[in-house]
């Protein structure tokens, strides 16, 4: 697909299935930001990116997603730099080990891997409409499907902190932002999408420390065997961020490039509506 003319976001770049979505969409032709925590990484990825892609219009911006003002300070960044949008792929996401908090005051997985792509998402919003035809991609996981938004202790105050579960609700509240954002964009020609990537074989895991970091290390080898590769798993991505066969489709949850089933919470209205509410409360958007 030529792509040339189009912009396209994508963050967590520097590597993972991140890397391999801004380097197929740079093949394509189009204008690609690579978004990235650590300038190292990221310049390193760049290069890569752009002399794989023999395409130079790609470029790197930082940001940390797990601070409200980095994420409006790249929004402002981009804007003032960039006057369209065509493609914005929100793939940063990780698990913690151990529960944090962010400077903002919320519990470090769901304030980057939830929030983040909300406050981005929203800030970039008028450009996306401005720019239509137009893609949001959210990248989610069938972990959510024993996720739950408990939003009387969304930062775990109350109860005993768990890295898969904080995890798993992050990404069932990927789905629940999606769903509701197409809702808020109907009428408009910017569509949004969210997928499950797969079990992938990349540092993402691999990065945890503590016993589950132990555990993932012991099982290694293992799991060299039984999960897909980054450029496999970024298929269904990079298909929804490209592809004709999804134009026009919005508000839809894939797997392996079709349309896949969610829990029952992913399908509830009236969680998604609340969680949007909740989440401007937190980022301060209205």
């Amino acid at each position: 697909m030529d792509l040339k003319n189009k912009i396209c976001i994508v963050t967590g770049a520097n590597s993972g299935i991140g890397k391999v979505t801004a380097l197929e969409i740079a093949k394509m032709g189009a204008t690609v930001i690579m978004v990235c925590r650590s300038k190292e990484k990221g310049e390193k990825a760049l290069e890569e990116v752009k002399n794989i892609s023999n395409n130079k219009n790609v470029e790197l911006m930082l940001c940390d997603f797990a601070s409200q003002k980095s994420i409006r300070d790249f929004a402002e960044q981009f804007k003032s730099k960039y006057k369209s949008l065509h493609i914005l792929v929100n793939n940063a996401g990780l698990i913690i080990s151990d529960k944090s908090i962010t400077k903002d005051g919320i519990e470090s997985t769901f304030a980057i891997n939830h929030l983040g792509y909300f406050l981005l998402t929203n800030l970039l919003l008028d450009l996306l409409k401005s720019s239509e035809p137009s893609r949001i991609v959210n990248v989610s996981s069938d972990g959510h499907k024993i996720g739950h938004i408990d939003f009387d202790d969304l930062n775990y105050e109350h109860k005993k902190y768990s890295s898969m579960k904080a995890y798993c609700d992050s990404k069932l509240a990927n789905i629940l932002f999606t769903k509701e954002l197409s809702k808020r964009l109907k009428g408009t020609n910017v569509t949004a999408n969210c997928l499950h990537p797969g079990a992938i074989n990349s540092n993402f895991a691999y990065n945890m420390t503590g016993f589950m970091g132990n555990i993932v290390k012991l099982i290694k080898p293992l799991l060299n065997i039984v999960l897909t590769t980054v450029e496999k798993g970024a298929e269904t991505q990079i298909f929804l961020a490209t592809s004709p066969e999804v134009e026009g489709v919005t508000g839809e949850y894939f797997s392996k490039k079709r349309i896949a089933s969610t829990n029952n919470e992913a399908k509830d209205k009236n969680v998604a509506e609340r969680l949007w509410q909740v989440s401007e409360d937190m980022v301060k958007t209205k």
